[in-house]
Formats: C-alpha cells, sequence, structure tokens
C-alpha cells in the first residue's frame, strides 16, 4: 500500500518538443486506453469506454500543449467500428482527434501503460519499480 500511494504522488513530466534531439521533436508518445486514459471496471466490455483517468488525462492535455504528439495506442485499434467509439470518446472528454493505433514503430518515443513491464535496453533487466 505504501508504494502505491509513493507511485500515486509521484510528479509526471514530459520534456517540451522542441529539445535539441530531433528524434523526440519527431517522435510520439503512446497511450494505453483502458486502464491507463480511461478507467477500466472488472465489468468491462468492448462496447463502452469508462471515464477518464483524472491524473492521466491531466499528463496527455499537458503533452499536447507542450507540442508532444500524442496517439492512443490500444487494441481496439484492430476493429474500425472500435475506433470510431475512440474517436467518439476522446471528442466527448475534450481531448483532441489523436491517432489510434495498435502498431510500435520506430518514432515512438515512449509508451505509458497499464500493462507494460520496463525493460533496461540489450540487458534483458526488468526494472522493478511500485505496481499495484
Amino acid at each position: 500500500m505504501k508504494k502505491a500511494k509513493q507511485e500515486s504522488a509521484r510528479q509526471y513530466s514530459v520534456p517540451a518538443a522542441q529539445t535539441s534531439d530531433e528524434t523526440f521533436s519527431q517522435g510520439w508518445i503512446g497511450v494505453d486506453l483502458d486502464g491507463t486514459l480511461a478507467n477500466s471496471e472488472r465489468s468491462f466490455t468492448l462496447a463502452k469506454i469508462g471515464e477518464p483517468v483524472p491524473k492521466m488525462a491531466e499528463l496527455v492535455r499537458s503533452m499536447v500543449k507542450s507540442g508532444v504528439r500524442v496517439k492512443i495506442f490500444t487494441a481496439r485499434a484492430g476493429d474500425t467500428e472500435q475506433v470510431q467509439l475512440v474517436k467518439t470518446w476522446l471528442r466527448t472528454n475534450g481531448f483532441p482527434d489523436f491517432e489510434v493505433t495498435n502498431v510500435k514503430d520506430y518514432d515512438m518515443i515512449r509508451l505509458y501503460d497499464d500493462r507494460a513491464v520496463q525493460v533496461i535496453a540489450n540487458t534483458g533487466e526488468i526494472v522493478e519499480g511500485p505496481r499495484s
């Protein structure tokens, strides 16, 4: 419980899009939908998307304000009807018309996801950290 409280109090920041590193200014950040940007309940159904998660919604809005390119990275992107549902959810909740994808490419800089486990590049070492 203590670790969960520490994680929830942690401040997240995103560097400005205009940096000396050209790869960042050309790249994008992926944000998972269900369980990350939107609440996902036990009675999860593809017909409904939960309410925005306030802390993540604030982070995403700050990224956009800083000029960061954001994509919604979700398994729902594999179905055109689901993509339209996501686009409607974004519009309804005051987000820009983000690209919705399930494809990772070399321009992806970072991914925010409730299921991912970070691995240190080229080592196979798992980054230990707070998990809820």
